[in-house]
């Protein structure tokens, strides 16, 4: 029996969309005080340390067969990349570029989730992200003159964590989210300390190790919080609705770390990119609207004989 409530999947979603840039931003400002290994250890860490004891005690399934327990496996090694890709990025463009560069992402879950998870999309809904990957262009174009290559590293985070809600939407409905996500934690420390603990200090610069200060605790304290607390909605939003429904409505994460960027940073995008940004508002705002249209319409009526089934849209 389908699970799916669209509503309720994008409330949830809305959450992740206002918590996600506050630990970005958080992890941008600890940037400079230590490397991009030691951030990610630590993110998974206090993952571990809030949703582990969560689990067992409030009896949260947390046991899984083989095959369920292989995707949350490769969702895991995703989840790893995709913060390393992210943390990478924030060294160098400011959080708002970043973010809305990135989202080239709901394009490409569409295309994932018909194909793959045989979802429905309508014409209305790919042009509508062909127009936002458009505007997602607008805000590349100035971002590579300033910085280079680096403005392309969110291309490498939207191919991943599409990738990423891909596996989460296709075991999202058979797993509890909470003691999914303690488990990928574990998982993630069992790779990730491994790797900071055997690498020769000053080898690799971004698996170095340093001492935080008591301002860099505070911070990395709430980047955990944040950043656990974020994927948790993001995983019960997909439970609720499928993936092609909740991409387009994450382009509401672009203002809201326009605003946490301007707070915390005092960057705002420029002319060129902040039309950009409108435009993949506009169109990830208009999908979400043509999707709520669609759910008040009753489904028509079984016909003796037809031609074919009306496109989705």
């Amino acid at each position: 029996m389908s699970q799916d409530r669209p509503l309720l999947g994008i409330t949830l979603m809305l959450g992740f969309c206002l918590l996600a840039p506050f630990a970005d931003a958080l992890a941008k400002l600890l940037g400079p005080e230590m490397a991009v290994g030691q951030l990610v250890t630590l993110r998974f860490a206090f993952q571990a340390l809030i949703l582990v004891p969560l689990t067992l005690a409030t009896g949260r399934a947390w046991r899984m067969d083989g095959r369920v327990l292989v995707f949350v496996a490769l969702r895991t090694l995703l989840h790893i990349a995709g913060i390393t890709l992210v943390f990478t990025a924030l060294l160098y463009l400011p959080l708002a570029d970043a973010i809305a560069i990135a989202y080239v992402m709901p394009f490409i879950l569409l295309l994932l989730g018909k194909l793959f998870l045989d979802e429905e999309v309508g014409w209305r809904r790919l042009a509508a992200c062909a127009v936002g990957f458009g505007g997602t262009l607008l805000v590349i174009q100035p971002a590579f003159e300033d910085v280079g290559w680096p403005a392309l590293l969110p291309l490498g985070v939207a191919l991943v964590f599409a990738l990423f809600m891909l596996v989460t939407r296709r075991i999202a409905h058979v797993t509890d989210p909470v003691g999914m996500q303690a488990v990928s934690a574990l998982m993630a420390l069992a790779l990730m300390i491994p790797v900071m603990a055997l690498t020769p200090a000053g080898s690799v610069g971004a698996f170095d190790w340093v001492a935080p200060s008591a301002r860099g605790w505070w911070l990395i304290t709430l980047m955990g919080c944040a950043g656990t607390a974020a994927h948790l909605l993001m995983t019960w939003s997909l439970r609720y609705a499928p993936a092609a429904t909740l991409a387009p409505m994450q382009y509401l994460e672009i203002p809201f770390a326009t605003l946490v960027g301007y707070l915390i940073f005092a960057d705002l995008p420029g002319p060129l990119a902040a039309l950009g940004i409108a435009i993949t508002m506009g169109s990830g705002l208009y999908i979400v609207m043509r999707e709520r249209a669609i759910g008040a319409v009753p489904p028509p009526a079984p016909q003796a004989t037809h031609s074919g089934t009306p496109p989705a849209t």
